[in-house]
């Protein structure tokens, strides 16, 4: 597989034909904020936190550095002030849906997001799309899907597959980057999930 040489935030950056951007830099120790993406996973887009800035062929455009492909002399910057305002209001709307994030919190630090800037529509989900993802792609189980879409669009468990793969499995709650995808487990087992079989039937 060939090389591609690329610069990012000044530092000369090797990488293999077919890496994305956030690979690249990941590989090089670069940091780039991200809540959608996941290494075992195909790349999503989703979250759009890891915008970055890329000049190539004397254009300039920002780009979601997890699905941009590198590319011979690549220029990326990672921490413009345009960058760096594109994600403060990316951040300041997730926390409207996930105020008490931790991961969320992290990053409102960093970038100085102002969690009470928009009005409060606490969702708790912020469509990172990790849990769906890796459900389909990693456990090939599809027990929990996007349900309607635009600004209805949630996430849902599919009662008849989650009641028999979840409580076995769960590896998609570590993932979930705001507490929605428990609560919502727990809520669709106590209105969905058959009764557990008692134990204390008649002795033998």
């Amino acid at each position: 597989m060939s090389k591609i040489l690329l610069q990012i935030d000044g530092t000369n950056v090797e990488a293999s034909e077919g890496m994305t951007v956030l690979e690249a830099a990941q590989n090089a120790g670069i940091s780039i904020p991200t809540l959608c993406h996941h290494e075992k996973l195909e790349p999503f887009g989703g979250c759009r936190l890891c915008i970055v800035e890329v000049e190539s062929r004397g254009w300039t455009k920002l780009v979601v550095s997890c699905v941009y492909p590198v590319e011979e002399k690549l220029v990326v910057r990672t921490r413009t002030e345009k960058v760096d305002r594109i994600r403060k209001t990316i951040l300041e709307l997730l926390l409207a849906h996930a105020p008490d994030s931790p991961e969320l919190k992290t990053y409102a630090q960093e970038y100085n997001a102002d969690k009470d800037r928009y009005e409060k529509d606490a969702s708790f989900c912020i469509h990172c799309g990790l849990c769906v993802r890796y459900c389909a792609e990693v456990k090939k189980a599809d027990a929990i899907g996007f349900v309607d879409r635009g600004i209805r669009k949630e996430i849902s468990f599919i009662p008849e597959i989650a009641a028999t793969v979840c409580n076995d499995c769960k590896e998609c709650f570590p993932l979930c980057p705001t507490s929605y995808l428990q609560a919502a487990f727990v809520l669709t087992e106590a209105l969905a999930f058959p009764s557990a079989p008692s134990d204390s039937g008649p002795a033998k």
